[in-house]
């Protein structure tokens, strides 16, 4: 199976071009907001993978006010893309629910209205959406095109508690089945090259979640081993191995696989400062990573979705593709 710009998966890109009618920009931002793991709320140090600028590195100016961070953003973006006047404004760093309400949706209301902004993409944690959070991200839903990322990493309690993740399982399909009460489409992170997950327990990972959770979009990562991060110390003393590019692009064959059609993949590898990463170091040549995936799965004649988890099990989800409701109506969904 083809899908477009001859992939044979279902990128991001198409999606936001089958709904928008063309290109898009994903404009990473800095909300300001801290993390649970790391303010003592429900942990101190944060997960042992996170660097202390979050997930934050590759963001311009993460200091500057949010509209100027977005300006500077787009004019990066734009010597590259000059035609595109469309934007998903990405709440990337930290944990961007990880506040009252009052303060989450003055700093969202700064973005929501700024020329071509037509979404938002909200990056957060599954422990830290409460009734009333939930309650704005689904006016902001009814209002323009909206994504909630959720960092789950791990569906294994023992890594979970390995790398200081501070929630459990539960506590993510719990938040799943809350957002999508009200719709809200929801895509979950997940990392390969955990310490001590095996190429088997990576390709569960993804088995676990798609048979569990009502998911419209999956974010596959490699670990990036990073300087000042408490992973490191695992690395020393051998308790952490970096997978091989090989063995990477096996795993993300073996995983698009097992992932329905119409779910949206929305990375398949993730950037890294390369004067803050230990390893691998193959992953700075991220079109060559993601080449080597498009190579392999020519090679094995295999595309997204052959071997269909729900299908196979007979889980069905009610997840048709959504598409713009008219152009005046900004973002809305039908």
């Amino acid at each position: 199976m083809i899908y477009a710009e001859n992939k044979r998966y279902y990128s991001l890109n198409q999606a936001y071009r089958e709904t928008f009618g063309g290109k898009i920009f994903k404009v990473p931002v800095d909300g300001g907001f801290d993390c649970p793991n790391r303010d003592g709320t429900v942990a101190r140090g944060g997960c042992t993978f996170c660097s202390v600028s979050g997930s934050g590195d590759m963001i311009v100016a993460p200091t500057e006010p949010l509209p100027s961070q977005f300006t500077k953003e787009i004019d990066m973006m734009h010597m590259k893309w000059p035609a595109v006047d469309q934007y998903i404004v990405y709440f990337q760093n930290f944990t961007n629910t990880h506040a009252p309400v009052e303060i989450i949706r003055e700093r969202f209301e700064q973005v929501v209205n700024l020329p071509g902004v037509v979404g938002l993409s909200v990056g957060t944690r599954p422990d830290c959406l409460p009734p009333e959070v939930v309650d704005y991200l689904a006016e902001l839903n009814s209002r323009m095109y909206l994504w909630v990322e959720l960092g789950l990493q791990t569906t294994y309690e023992d890594t979970s508690a390995t790398i200081n993740r501070a929630h459990d399982y539960q506590t993510y399909l719990d938040a799943v089945a809350r957002l999508r009460k009200h719709n809200i489409q929801v895509c979950t992170h997940l990392i390969n090259g955990l310490p001590g997950e095996t190429s088997e327990m990576m390709i569960e990972n993804v088995r676990r979640t798609l048979l569990d959770s009502d998911i419209q979009g999956i974010k596959l990562h490699l670990l990036h081993l990073m300087r000042n991060t408490r992973m490191l110390r695992d690395y020393q003393e051998g308790r952490l191995q970096l997978m091989s590019r090989s063995e990477y692009v096996d795993v993300i064959c073996r995983q698009l696989e097992l992932i329905p059609a119409e779910v949206i993949i929305h990375r398949l590898t993730g950037d890294a400062p390369w004067d803050a990463l230990i390893g691998p170091k193959w992953s700075l040549k991220k079109w060559e990573v993601l080449n080597a995936i498009d190579d392999e799965l020519a090679r094995r004649e295999t595309w997204q979705g052959k071997y269909d988890v729900r299908q196979t099990a007979g889980v069905k989800f009610d997840q048709g593709r959504k598409t713009l409701l008219s152009a005046d109506v900004k973002g809305g969904l039908a």
